[in-house]
């Protein structure tokens, strides 16, 4: 466990040993945050592991849990660089009903998609995700080596099949020739959703979906990308990684809970 943050046997027992009488009876709680830092492969800064200490029942305030992180050597991962989505050519065929608006008040009002790149040692990959813009979660997805309309045929056919009633739901998208062709436009419509397109050239209109392009490539892909030595490989860590993010990885905007968990609560609420 601690090889895998990078901390030695000996400096993790020398900083647990070795402290003053108050950090003493703070061993347990050392000793937690270490746990919740590995179980989350390293991707939890000093806010989500206070958060996350919370929900395990412990009361301890956010610089006490930032001073015992730096003194254990934990420290999360922040973006190394900016992310740019694939775009293909662009039109324009449906208004920007969202309009920057990521405002809901329930899950399936909003909902977002785009493809990101990934560049391999062995070739490119493309990742094309639906994102509910109330729960954060991701409703469905679609791995692929190149970006067409096999890959969307794929993800609109699992998001319908986990949602039956879609019915009013609006689907913002950036002006992508995935997003004009008219197997698509007519799934939508079909499924009751209401398309809305970002302006031409503008990330700002589905920052949402950067945002989450980027945490995904933070998290789990910059400084990887040779450990992957297939698309089957890669494949499997993007399930694995989508699957922590829905249902284990906590989040301010969903209370703290898990995108999936937030969502089945305020359904049932």
């Amino acid at each position: 466990m601690l090889k895998s943050v990078g901390l030695s046997k000996s400096t993790y027992y020398y900083e647990i040993s070795h402290t003053s009488f108050d950090d003493k009876k703070n061993k347990d709680i050392m000793s937690e945050i270490s746990d919740i830092f590995v179980e989350n492969k390293q991707r939890y800064g000093v806010r989500r592991v206070h958060k996350e200490l919370l929900n395990r029942g412990y009361l301890i305030n956010h610089k006490k849990v930032q001073r015992l992180m730096q003194k254990l050597g934990l420290n999360g991962k922040r973006p190394k660089e900016k992310y740019h989505s694939y775009k293909g050519e662009v039109g324009k065929i449906a208004a920007n009903l969202i309009n920057r608006d990521f405002s809901t008040t329930a899950p399936l009002e909003k909902w977002t998609t785009d493809v990101s790149q990934f560049n391999l040692p062995w070739g490119k990959c493309y990742l094309s995700p639906i994102l509910d813009m109330n729960t954060n979660e991701i409703i469905s997805y679609d791995l692929s080596r190149s970006p067409n309309m096999n890959q969307i045929s794929n993800m609109l056919k699992r998001a319908f099949d986990k949602f039956k009633n879609t019915k009013g739901i609006i689907f913002h998208s950036d002006q992508g020739w995935q997003y004009q062709h008219e197997y698509y436009r007519n799934e939508l419509k079909e499924h009751g959703l209401i398309q809305s397109m970002s302006r031409k050239g503008n990330c700002y209109d589905n920052c949402i979906m950067e945002t989450f392009f980027g945490r995904l490539k933070n998290e789990m892909f910059f400084g990887h990308e040779k450990d992957f030595s297939s698309f089957e490989d890669f494949a499997k860590a993007i399930d694995e990684y989508i699957d922590y993010y829905n249902n284990r990885r906590i989040q301010s905007k969903t209370k703290w809970m898990p995108p999936a968990v937030y969502r089945k609560t305020s359904m049932n609420a």
